[in-house]
């Protein structure tokens, strides 16, 4: 399977001064997957240590942080010489090995010739907890399920894919109804790798959801065997809301509608979680679009997606036919399901916001700073091109660019740009 990370991970390979690299990602992105193969394709050795499965490796940097002394029983370990030159060091689940990340610092200062690579899907809590954590010291990619970009070069659809990245619209437009029918089925299928990899193989969608609702079953065992006890069924509270959040016209999380009577206090350590383990995506309302975006970030309010199309659906039960079939049954849902799509899809690349006016007459679903710019971006399910709220914000605050996605093909106005939702991967590369 094809992944854009392969040639982030080659560029830290090839870089002179290289640090240990960490991989944050949910459970079941591939970040395992990613990292043997791209060991295999460009080091001679490649020693794979999960501390997950191992109770004895589990203590490897409890005695002390000397490199020799730790490579030496990795040695021992897997029974071979280690050449720093030509070998990948791979420490999976690195969060369940005591002082694991803080001996990332040690082989950076002592060791930088060893080529290190870090992972854990419950990383991202164990980075909020950790004290003596090497800031500075290592480096960081995230990991998410496949884009839809991915999507179409694993569906063997690279020469198409080629032109998307082209922004030929000449072109593209002679194939805008298959890539609608594409994008449906990444609706479906999603952007989890073996989901990806099932439905490539067999075409069969029920062994498809049945797979998607496996990997949220793991996600919620994953609750009660690794969230602190007193927040556990107030995580799964979240967890469980997310599908009726995104269905309201405004997207906007209530903790009314987890509880009657709930309040942000008594769920922000749950929704915390779920956000560190790279379950949900967070995207917060900006009250002022001006650089830079992040200092007007409203943390109060926000929306929550979960981590992948797929599993969303999977979640709320909905038929393939709905999905796959251009269906009048998803009238209402259609808007939260397309949100997500482009929530998912922005995320890899940059943080979201979101935008509303004072009075709540006008909402932006995204907003985002590029290339010292700020972008609005509406989102449209269908065809609708009405864009009444990105008018009221172009008019306001004279953006360079405004962007509308929608099912429609690619055209320019003389103050928005129209982007088909099938090269929303595309949306901030624009000519």
């Amino acid at each position: 399977m094809n992944r854009q990370l392969s040639k982030d991970l080659l560029a830290w390979k090839n870089t002179k001064n290289r640090k240990p690299l960490i991989i944050q990602g949910a459970r079941q992105v591939g970040k395992t997957w990613l990292m043997k193969t791209f060991g295999e394709t460009e080091f001679e050795q490649v020693v794979y240590l999960n501390f997950e499965s191992s109770e004895r490796l589990k203590n490897l940097f409890s005695a002390d942080f000397n490199v020799q002394r730790i490579v030496s029983i990795i040695e021992i370990e897997i029974n071979q010489k280690i050449n720093p030159a030509t070998t990948l060091l791979i420490f999976d689940e690195i969060q369940e090995a005591d002082k694991g990340l803080t001996a990332l610092k040690y082989f950076y200062e002592q060791a930088p010739q060893f080529y290190i690579i870090a992972a854990g899907s419950l990383l991202g809590v164990s980075l909020q907890k950790n004290t003596s954590f090497p800031v500075g010291k290592v480096d960081f990619l995230q990991l998410f399920p496949l884009s839809f970009n991915e999507f179409l070069e694993n569906m063997g659809e690279a020469m198409l894919l080629e032109q998307l990245l082209s922004q030929n619209w000449a072109v593209l437009s002679s194939f805008h109804q298959k890539l609608v029918e594409l994008l449906r089925l990444y609706y479906f299928v999603g952007g989890m790798p073996e989901v990806v990899a099932e439905y490539i193989e067999t075409k069969n969608v029920e062994t498809v959801r049945a797979l998607q609702k496996k990997i949220v079953m793991g996600y919620e065992n994953d609750f009660a065997k690794h969230a602190p006890n007193e927040i556990v069924p107030k995580i799964k509270l979240v967890w469980q809301s997310v599908m009726s959040q995104l269905a309201k016209e405004n997207r906007k999380f209530i903790y009314g509608q987890l509880k009657k009577g709930a309040r942000a206090k008594d769920f922000e350590m749950a929704i915390n979680w779920l956000v560190d383990a790279g379950l949900l995506l967070k995207v917060n309302r900006v009250s002022k679009p001006t650089l830079p975006l992040n200092a007007y970030a409203d943390f109060d309010a926000f929306k929550l997606f979960l981590v992948d199309i797929g599993l969303l659906n999977a979640m709320g039960n909905l038929d393939p036919k709905i999905l796959l079939e251009k269906n009048t049954i998803l009238t209402e849902y259609k808007g939260a399901l397309t949100e997500q799509f482009v929530c998912q899809q922005l995320k890899i690349k940059q943080e979201l916001y979101y935008w509303t006016a004072e009075n709540a007459t006008a909402e932006i679903d995204f907003v985002v700073q590029h290339q010292n710019e700020i972008i609005p971006i509406e989102v449209k399910a269908e065809e609708n091109l009405k864009a009444k709220s990105l008018k009221v914000f172009v008019e306001k605050y004279q953006p360079k660019t405004a962007l509308r996605t929608s099912m429609n093909a690619h055209r320019t106005e003389d103050w928005l740009v129209n982007v088909p939702l099938y090269a929303v991967g595309v949306i901030l590369d624009l000519n």
